[in-house]
């Protein structure tokens, strides 16, 4: 089956959304494709998110870490010591899964990428472990690049490489995506949360995988059982339409029954289950509920 995108490029067209590449998979075949010029590769901004938690999913299968790791059995040496917070109230506290879902505790999350750009402190993880929690952690959900560097960073403590370096074997060439640029902190962490670098059809291929679960070409490169675990909600969340849904383990809720990676300015990674299908879009863009409005409207009816 054929898809078409023009009702979809009209729209976006029209409305001035700057979208510079989609690609619809259905079946396991390419449905449509899509450039405003070509395909090249980009920042995929906090779709970086959704590939980290691959790496925390395979770590945990390894034995390496669980759910319920906490940064103070890695990170011992950054524990702060103070007598004025409660032991809760600590970072090092702090429990993988925690992390994962976004519920750290913090009212105003740590590592933004603006703080990143202009932290005089070098070694980051010390630097968020310095930060006492303004509430208990796993009761509120608050949306933190913080966070997802931390679990980059336990992955890095865990296993003895980089998040990047981890991946490669496991499923960057597995999927055919090589020679990937990933941001890292000062420090060489592999950034985790942002700074991933592939482009549209490489975001494909990887909505694909999760779409199948963690299988590729015959084999399990991820746990079926953690793919089905992250791209569920965990948590409730507030935000407008699509950003309401539930959070995931970095994966966001959608409406249509559908999950997502999501970055700014318009990258998306969006899997229906129920269509068998995966849309890839991106985009250089900050109306991002107007794209997936449009996708709403003008593709989903053709799946």
């Amino acid at each position: 089956m054929t898809l078409s995108l023009t009702g979809f490029v009209d729209r976006v067209t029209e409305q001035g959304l700057n979208v510079l590449s989609t690609r619809v998979l259905q079946h396991g075949e390419l449905a449509a494709q899509w450039d405003l010029t070509i395909d090249e590769r980009r920042v995929q901004h906090s779709i970086s998110k959704s590939f980290t938690c691959m790496a925390a999913g395979l770590a945990i299968a390894e034995g390496k870490l669980s759910l319920h790791t906490k940064l103070n059995e890695f990170f011992p040496q950054y524990v702060v010591e103070d007598a004025n917070i409660e032991p809760a109230m600590c970072p090092g506290d702090l429990a993988l899964y925690d992390l994962l879902r976004m519920t750290s505790g913090h009212d105003n999350p740590p590592l933004t990428a603006a703080e990143r750009a202009s932290l005089e402190e070098k070694d980051w993880v010390k630097y968020y472990m310095s930060l006492p929690l303004d509430r208990a952690p796993g009761e509120l959900f608050t949306y933190s690049s913080g966070d997802t560097f931390i679990i980059s960073a336990l992955i890095q403590a865990a296993t003895g490489q980089t998040v990047q370096d981890y991946l490669t074997p496991h499923l960057f060439e597995p999927l055919g995506i090589h020679d990937v640029y990933w941001e890292t902190s000062p420090l060489g962490i592999t950034l985790g949360c942002a700074g991933l670098v592939i482009n549209n059809e490489e975001l494909s291929r990887f909505g694909q995988f999760l779409l199948q679960r963690g299988m590729w070409e015959g084999k399990q490169l991820v746990p079926a059982e953690w793919i089905d675990f992250v791209t569920r909600k965990q948590i409730d969340n507030q935000g407008s339409v699509d950003w309401s849904q539930g959070y995931g383990c970095q994966f966001w809720m959608c409406t249509h029954d559908a999950y997502r990676a999501d970055g700014a300015y318009g990258q998306f990674c969006i899997v229906l289950s129920d269509k068998d299908a995966v849309i890839a879009i991106n985009s250089q863009e900050e109306h991002m509920q107007e794209i997936l409005d449009i996708v709403w409207a003008e593709i989903l009816p053709q799946l």
